[in-house]
C-alpha cells in the first residue's frame, strides 16, 4: 500500500517507517523539514507543517495514500482537519492515541478497551479521547476506515529513560555514580515499558487488516514490573551498583516540585496492567524485546549522542536530605 506516515521520524514512528518499508509498502513521511532520523533509502518526503490545513492537503495530492497513520495529532481541532482532507480519499486512517484516554484510578485491571474514560486524568488524555470519538464518527459515516492503537510508555533510541521526576538524563548518571535516586511512593507501583519497535510492529500489522477497520486496539508491555524493579534493571544495564531508592509520597513530592513532577501525576503514581489479547489476535502483536534489553539499547544511544547530564544536574540531593531531616524529626517527635 502507499502509506503516508503523518510524523514518521520520532520515537515510535521511526520504528514504523522502517517495519513500514521492510512490510513492502511504498511510505511517504510528511514532517516540517530534513530528520536525522535513520530510515531507508526507500522513503520518500512531503515537507509541510502538520498544523497547516494545505500543507497537508498537499502531501494527500503529492502522495496519493491508501493509508494515512497520523503519530502526531494531538488536539480535536486537528482531527476534524484530518478528516476534511483525508474524508474520501483514503482507505484507512490510523491514529496513534494513549492509554491516557482512560479514567484513572482504574475501576479493575487488566484494562479492556471499553474501559471508562470519564472524568479524563488529564487535558492530554481528554484531547486524545476526543481524538478517537471523531475518528470513528468518520468510520461509521463511511469517510474512511479508522483503527486506534494505544500504547502506553513507550522507549527506545532516540528517547529518555523516564523516572519519578521526569525524562531528565541526569538520572542515569546518578545510578552509574552510586548516588541516591527518588523513587515515589514505596516504589511498588506498576509500570510497563514498551520498546519503540515492538509497537511499531502492530501499527504496521494494521495497514490495510480490515479486520482491525472500527476497532481500538492496547499496545503495551507484556512485562510489568514495579518502580523498584524498573530502577534495578537500569541500573543493571548501566553496570552500576546496586541503586540506593528514597522513597518519597508521591503528594510530596508534588508540593515539593511542582515543576517536575507533571509526569509523575498525570502517570507514573496509577498502577496499571492492560489487556494486549485483541491486538495479539488481529494485530499479531508481540512482545520481544525485554525491558533489561532494551534499556540497555537506549542507553546505548544516549551515551553515543552524548545525551547524558551529570548526576548533579538537578537538585535531587536537597530533596533527598530535606526528607531525611523530616523523616527524622518525625520519628524523634513520636519516639519521645
Amino acid at each position: 500500500m502507499d502509506v503516508l506516515i503523518i510524523g514518521g521520524t520520532g520515537l515510535i514512528s521511526t520504528g514504523i517507517t522502517r517495519q513500514a518499508v521492510a512490510a513492502g509498502h511504498d511510505v511517504t513521511c510528511f514532517t516540517r523539514g530534513e530528520s536525522e532520523a535513520d530510515v531507508p533509502d526507500e522513503v520518500d518526503f512531503a515537507r509541510g507543517d502538520r498544523d497547516e490545513d494545505e500543507d497537508l492537503r498537499a502531501a494527500r495530492d503529492e502522495v496519493d495514500p491508501d493509508c494515512v497513520i497520523d503519530m502526531v495529532c494531538f488536539s480535536p481541532d486537528k482531527a476534524e482537519a484530518a478528516i476534511e482532507v483525508f474524508a474520501g480519499e483514503i482507505e484507512q486512517y490510523v491514529f496513534c492515541s494513549t492509554v491516557d484516554v482512560y479514567h484513572r484510578p482504574l475501576e479493575t485491571n487488566p484494562v479492556q478497551e471499553d474501559a471508562p474514560r470519564e472524568p479524563p486524568v488529564s487535558q492530554y488524555g481528554a484531547d486524545k479521547a476526543e481524538c478517537e470519538d471523531l475518528f470513528f464518527a468518520a468510520h461509521e459515516r463511511g469517510d474512511f476506515a479508522a483503527t486506534v492503537i494505544r500504547p502506553w510508555s513507550t522507549y527506545g533510541e532516540g528517547g529518555p529513560v523516564l523516572h519519578s521526576l521526569g525524562t531528565g538524563t541526569y538520572y542515569l548518571d546518578r545510578l552509574r555514580e552510586g548516588e541516591p535516586v527518588i523513587v515515589h511512593g514505596d516504589g511498588q507501583g506498576l509500570w510497563g515499558p514498551c520498546h519503540r519497535d515492538d509497537v511499531a510492529a502492530a501499527f504496521v500489522n494494521a495497514v490495510g487488516n480490515d479486520v482491525a477497520y472500527g476497532e481500538a486496539y492496547h499496545v503495551t508491555s507484556e512485562e510489568v514490573i514495579t518502580w523498584r524493579q524498573y530502577h534495578e534493571a537500569v541500573a543493571d544495564a548501566l553496570g552500576a551498583p546496586e541503586p540506593e531508592l528514597v522513597s518519597i509520597p508521591t503528594d510530596v513530592l508534588a508540593e515539593a516540585v511542582p515543576d517536575r513532577t507533571g509526569m509523575l501525576l498525570d502517570h507514573f503514581q496509577f498502577s496499571t496492567v492492560f489487556d494486549n489479547g485483541k491486538a495479539r489476535r488481529d494485530l499479531d502483536f508481540e512482545y520481544t524485546i525485554s525491558f533489561r534489553e532494551g534499556v540497555e539499547r537506549t542507553i546505548e544511544w544516549l551515551e553515543d549522542e552524548d545525551e547524558i547530564d551529570p548526576w548533579d544536574s538537578e537538585d535531587d540531593d536537597e530533596l533527598i536530605a530535606a526528607w531525611r531531616d523530616a523523616t527524622g524529626d518525625f520519628l524523634d517527635a513520636v519516639r519521645e
